[in-house]
């Protein structure tokens, strides 16, 4: 049997409970599952890549999401480029609401098109169907608590009052 290994890219800045529900779903549906900080030049971004990579890893482990998990980063070139090199034939993406749904499907069209790499769309469990990345930030941006919305590590990190360690 071959093994089945799918992607999960995002900008995961900061990576939020809603990102860790998609990978610990996505996870339980793959053998191998690659969680993929991608730059998007469209967005300016809050943390740097290593420190997203960093509280990604810290947050996967804190939360007991079982299976093979690999955290990478990729920043040249197309995002099927990266599945194609890993051997990935899917991309699993978090849709939130119908402007997910109309933003994603053209580049799922375009993916599949260019490498044949499918795209699953998860729905989120609703206690985080409304957190996004954009939204934390700048909840934190203005001194607010963002605990509710991210796993612990993130919590910590952006916690002004907290150490950085």
């Amino acid at each position: 049997m071959s093994s089945r290994i799918a992607v999960v890219p995002g900008s995961f800045d900061p990576p939020t409970l809603g990102h860790l529900d998609v990978i610990r779903r996505a996870a339980a549906l793959y053998d191998e599952l690659h969680v993929l900080v991608v730059h998007n030049p469209g967005k300016e971004a809050l943390l740097p890549i290593a420190q997203r990579l960093a509280l990604l890893e810290q947050s996967i482990e804190e939360s007991d999401i079982t299976g093979q998990v690999i955290v990478a980063s990729w920043s040249v070139g197309l995002l099927v480029d990266y599945a194609t090199d890993v051997g990935a034939g899917v991309l699993v993406k978090g849709i939130r609401s119908q402007i997910d749904v109309a933003y994603e499907t053209p580049m799922a069209i375009v993916n599949r098109h260019l490498a044949h790499v499918e795209t699953v769309f998860l729905l989120p469990d609703p206690a985080h169907a409304l957190v996004s990345s954009s939204l934390v930030r700048q909840v934190s941006s203005l001194g607010g608590d963002v605990s509710p919305f991210v796993p612990p590590a993130v919590a910590r990190f952006l916690d002004p009052g907290a150490s950085r360690t």
